[in-house]
């Protein structure tokens, strides 16, 4: 039988998948790169502005899922092509919004197409490695952070010169005329043996750890809510947090593009490590370490300590996310990656978006950050916890003795 997995085709299809994954996620950082001009041109609240972000992200948690499922049924090129032309309507119907309630409805739309860019492409890459599927996996959900760092500083000239408006009318362009080709590249189909390969790895990890499917996928799950609701307090919130301590807003922003760069040497490193150590060890890892960082933020909050400490931030919690599909691959049939993955990544979002409202509200009760941080590192906890769990597992089915 000729090699399906880990093969030159494979590699090359992970970097057109990484390039797609760059541009399918502008959405993302778009929206909140507008936000000023948004709240100047409709003179609304930052309350009322922040409706568009909050709309992407229910459409961004939803699409992983939705198209997640997609991609199980069709395969990735109709679902990513279907997808791009949804995020790019999105763009251009966004274009001729006069109203801040009528745009935020719009970027649920913008969400939607703009998940294809996160999970289902890592759903996709997921198939074509079995030795070297951690670092596939991370440098496609780096493409997500690398997103992050490219797409503010393109439009901020446009942003400058001709508004948000011709802004969002060039990613629209852009995304049509970038990512439609690119995913033709992507046509062919895993042969079915490879899937028969990994799904008899799959029967092998589940008989060891005697978790039921349906009880795994709760427990990542809840897992999923957890970390992020902890990822959430420094990643939401470190702007609002260097502006009450007298900072000020750039210093917080250049903090949070420290987390984004740790974050992407983080996914990496998590994914040459899970290639050598497995998604569930390597989950545990990225978790005690984002536990650490968290407790770090408690006793400083000084200018120079808080960028080390963000920084670590960023590079101690890169690949927890990554990881959560690594695991689903290796103890989840393999032909329902895609709904699977993206169940688990849509309530990894849901704790992002928790944990960002649960620390404003703690804030506002409290007038301080530090219960903040601790509620997060309560959170952190019970995914270590799970995680030790499911791990346990692992190591009692190795030390039985076989029948």
């Amino acid at each position: 039988m000729p090699q399906i997995h880990d093969t030159p085709y494979a590699w090359f299809r992970l970097f057109v998948t990484l390039i797609i994954a760059i541009f399918a996620n502008t959405g993302m950082w778009a929206v909140i790169t507008i936000m000023p001009a948004l709240e100047a041109e409709f003179v609304t609240s930052r309350a009322v502005t922040s409706l568009p972000f909050t709309m992407n992200m229910i459409g961004f948690a939803v699409g992983n899922l939705v198209i997640g499922q997609i991609i199980d049924r069709f395969g990735v090129t109709l679902s990513v092509m279907a997808a791009a032309i949804c995020s790019a309507s999105a763009f251009f119907l966004a274009t001729l919004a006069g109203d801040i309630y009528l745009l935020a409805a719009i970027h649920l739309l913008l969400g939607f197409g703009t998940a294809a860019g996160f999970g289902p492409l890592i759903t996709d890459i997921s198939h074509w490695f079995l030795k070297q599927r951690g670092i596939a996996v991370a440098l496609i959900a780096s493409g997500n952070y690398l997103a992050g760092g490219i797409w503010p500083l393109f439009l901020s000239d446009i942003l400058a010169e001709d508004g948000w408006r011709a802004a969002y009318f060039t990613l629209s362009v852009i995304t049509l005329c970038i990512i439609l080709p690119l995913a033709l590249l992507l046509r062919r189909r895993l042969p079915e043996e490879g899937h028969e390969i990994a799904a008899r790895q799959v029967t092998q990890n589940i008989q060891k750890t005697r978790i039921s499917p349906l009880r795994l996928q709760i427990l990542l799950s809840i897992a999923g809510v957890a970390c992020c609701v902890a990822m959430s307090m420094p990643q939401v919130h470190i702007v609002s947090y260097c502006v009450g301590l007298g900072y000020g807003p750039a210093v917080g922003a250049e903090m949070l593009s420290l987390m984004l760069f740790g974050g992407v040497v983080s996914r990496i490193a998590s994914g040459l490590i899970a290639d050598r150590i497995g998604g569930i060890r390597t989950l545990l890892l990225g978790s005690f370490a984002q536990g650490i960082a968290l407790v770090m933020y408690l006793p400083f909050d000084g200018m120079a300590s808080l960028y080390v400490v963000s920084l670590i931030f960023g590079l101690s919690q890169g690949g927890i996310v990554p990881s959560y599909a690594l695991v689903v691959r290796e103890f989840l049939p393999p032909k329902e990656a895609g709904a699977r993955i993206g169940f688990v990544i849509m309530m990894t979002i849901i704790g992002m978006a928790l944990g960002g409202w649960m620390s404003g509200w703690i804030y506002e009760l409290t007038g301080s950050y530090q219960a903040a941080f601790i509620n997060g590192i309560a959170w952190n906890v019970l995914n270590l916890g799970i995680v030790l769990w499911i791990l346990s597992r692992d190591r009692q089915a190795k030390l039985m003795p076989a029948a």
